[in-house]
């Protein structure tokens, strides 16, 4: 095996679920000024699923419950539930504790992660942590559910067209003498370039009326900010960068891995880091025109979808890598 074995984890099981309701591109240009064209050659996508008033826990609840089938496991025997989103039905409780409820699995740890769209690379490093650590921990269940139609300003002809709804689940187990590296980041400084606002400073006692930090920008109500020129700037460099390095503490290079699922947040951002890489384009699986950008669960859903079509098979050398609001980056490499 090419590379340094470790503890690392294994696959059990993974799964998906998406909302039926499904908008076309041709369905945006009858609510904002664009074109089917515009947006398949800017961003690769032709489709998104929307929710039609599902929560966000129950599309990562349905995720789970595929999961753990597919791992033949019961959910009593989860010790911990780790829950990837940015856009959580309920700031408490955590959307990991209503999963935990939906699928039976009482007494388990469980708790969020917001990462954004890195959110998924960043659950699995710490599901692996976890279980190399915790001697009593079996399996780990890592749920990214994201329901970003909640934030999108369906008036923004830039940024409504981008994000879509869905969720994918992975089982997780200890595994020894195994591939397995990570390398994760973030950068503050860039925190405005993407963002969405939660609640604001406002107490029965507040007496000082500016906002509290000017260097964000101000945006209308919750809705989703984004500045796309400087988020390609950051990804195109990120994504490769995240890696080169991961592939570096392992002694391997980014050419051996069999396949690199990708953050699916535009086609243009992925050509170019793959051409960084000289890493052919077959190699990364590709689902943002079925699914539009999914955020933390683009990942997973991604992984999913190139498990059923064979492009993934058991045995390979596989590279999640993400980037997206904080700003975040992170890669993980595993044997499937």
């Amino acid at each position: 095996m090419a590379g340094n074995t470790t503890t690392g984890v294994k696959v059990l099981g993974i799964g998906m679920h998406v909302p039926q309701l499904v908008a076309t591109n041709e369905d945006f240009t009858k609510i904002v000024e664009t074109s089917d064209e515009w947006i398949t050659q800017r961003t690769g996508i032709k489709q998104r699923h929307i929710t039609d008033g599902e929560p966000t826990y129950q599309l990562g609840a349905e995720a789970a419950k595929k999961a753990l089938a597919d791992a033949g496991i019961d959910a009593s025997q989860i010790g911990l539930i780790i829950a990837t989103t940015v856009t959580a039905d309920y700031y408490t409780p955590s959307l990991a504790c209503l999963i935990q409820r939906e699928i039976g699995a009482q007494g388990c740890m469980a708790m969020d992660v917001n990462c954004a769209c890195s959110g998924f690379v960043y659950g699995f490093d710490m599901a692996k942590r976890y279980l190399q650590t915790q001697d009593d921990l079996k399996y780990v269940l890592l749920v990214a559910s994201e329901e970003l139609s909640k934030f999108v300003d369906y008036t923004d002809r830039t940024t409504c067209v981008l994000f879509g709804d869905g969720a994918a689940a992975f089982v997780l187990e200890k595994q020894e003498n195994t591939l397995y590296s990570s390398f994760l980041g973030a950068d503050g400084d860039g925190a405005q370039y993407l963002a969405a606002r939660g609640l604001r400073s406002v107490n029965a006692f507040r007496k000082n009326s500016e906002e509290f930090d000017m260097a964000m920008p101000q945006t209308k109500e919750h809705y989703l900010f984004q500045n796309g020129k400087e988020v390609y700037k950051f990804a195109v460099k990120a994504l490769p960068e995240a890696v080169e390095k991961a592939c570096a503490k392992i002694g391997i290079q980014p050419k051996e891995l069999d396949a690199i699922v990708p953050h699916q947040a535009n086609i243009r951002i992925i050509e170019t880091a793959a051409k960084n890489l000289d890493v052919e384009m077959d190699k990364f699986p590709m689902y943002i025109a079925e699914y539009g950008n999914t955020s933390s669960a683009s990942i997973p859903i991604a992984f999913c979808e190139a498990v059923k079509d064979g492009r993934i098979k058991h045995g390979d050398k596989i590279c999640l890598v993400g980037f997206g609001g904080g700003l975040t980056y992170g890669a993980a490499i595993f044997e499937y």
